[in-house]
Order: C-alpha cells, then sequence, then structure tokens
C-alpha cells in the first residue's frame, strides 16, 4: 500500500494508476529464486538508492510546492508529480522485493568450471559458423544487446549443464536451432 500524504485520497487528481514509466519487470518460474550476478545486484541497489535519496525526495518538495499554488484540478506540476511519485513509489517497492529475494551468485565461487551453470559466459557457434558470447544472468539484469541473456531464456535453458563440445538443441523464434559450446568461462 502506497503512503498518502495528509488530505488526500486514492486517484484524486483523476489520472489513471495503472500508467507506469517504470517496467516491473518479467516474473520469475514459480518456486525459484531471483539469482543475480554481483554486479545485477549491485545495480539494483544502486537504482534503489537513487529512487529513494535523490528523485523521490526532490519530486515530494516539488508536489508539496505545487500543492501550496492552489487549485490543484488544473495544476500541471501537481498532477504530474503525483503521477510520477506513484510510478517512482511502484518501482521503489519492485526493487526492494526483489532484492530481498534476491540469490546473489559469484562467478569466481564457481567450482565445477567445465560445465555451465548461472553466471558463466559460454562462447557458442551456429551451425552456419556465426560464433557468439552471452553470460547466463539474472532476468532483472539480461540484456541480449550487451550479451547478457536470462538463466530462464530458451538459449540459456538448453546450455545449462553443457560441457565444450556439446552440441545443444533450442527453439528461438526462427525454429529449431542447434549450438556447439566453444568455451565456458566465470568471471
Amino acid at each position: 500500500m502506497k503512503p498518502l500524504s495528509a488530505g488526500t485520497t486514492p486517484g484524486a487528481d483523476g489520472e489513471d494508476e495503472d500508467e507506469d514509466e517504470f517496467p516491473v519487470g518479467p516474473g520469475l518460474p514459480a518456486g525459484s529464486g531471483n539469482y543475480l550476478t554481483l554486479t545485477g545486484y549491485a545495480r539494483l541497489q544502486s537504482e534503489l538508492e537513487q529512487l529513494v535519496r535523490g528523485e523521490r525526495p526532490a519530486l515530494v518538495q516539488t508536489v508539496s510546492w505545487a500543492a501550496g499554488n492552489g487549485d490543484r484540478s488544473e495544476n500541471g506540476d501537481y498532477i504530474y508529480g503525483k503521477r510520477r511519485l506513484r510510478e517512482i513509489d511502484r518501482r521503489i517497492r519492485y526493487l526492494m522485493k526483489r532484492l530481498e529475494n534476491a540469490v546473489v551468485v559469484d562467478p569466481a565461487q564457481q567450482e565445477n568450471l567445465n560445465q555451465v551453470y548461472f553466471a558463466a559466459t559460454v562462447s557458442i557457434a551456429d551451425a552456419d559458423g556465426t560464433v557468439g558470447s552471452y553470460q547466463l544472468v539474472g532476468v532483472d539484469e539480461a540484456d541480449a544487446a550487451a550479451g547478457c541473456i536470462s538463466w530462464i531464456s530458451p538459449l540459456a535453458q538448453a546450455l545449462m549443464k553443457a560441457h565444450v563440445g556439446d552440441v545443444v538443441r533450442f527453439q528461438s523464434p526462427a525454429g529449431i536451432r542447434e549450438v556447439e559450446v566453444l568455451a565456458i568461462r566465470y568471471q
């Protein structure tokens, strides 16, 4: 439940509370932990810190100033500020829950370096010879353009527990693909 300041009611400014600038993020498989690398955990903590200590207090000050300017129904600063405050509060709750349920994995602590597990960086080759390298990361830190794929993605699931030289099959948007594991690194 989000906190309300004195004299306000939910939806009093007539705005739709379902609008969201911050995505709440992908869901996790039932019964699984929210696995994160050390880098991903630090990134989420940093975002939470910035919202709680920086952006939210500044916005509360702006909304308070705008509320003191009179008619709130036509006050753009007040209406936008309240909407943005709801978005920030929603994102803060989301981040707190994700960090609270986080299972942080340090790739440097991996003992079995010959198999693919969470946080591994895997070099693969397609049947046509295309080579790529991907790190298996948490759902909150996935960024395919940067070579970080979620551990629940079809490719990551196919790679789990594979060894160098194994050929794995997975369902991609383009159909069934086969890739060969060229190298496994934990860094």
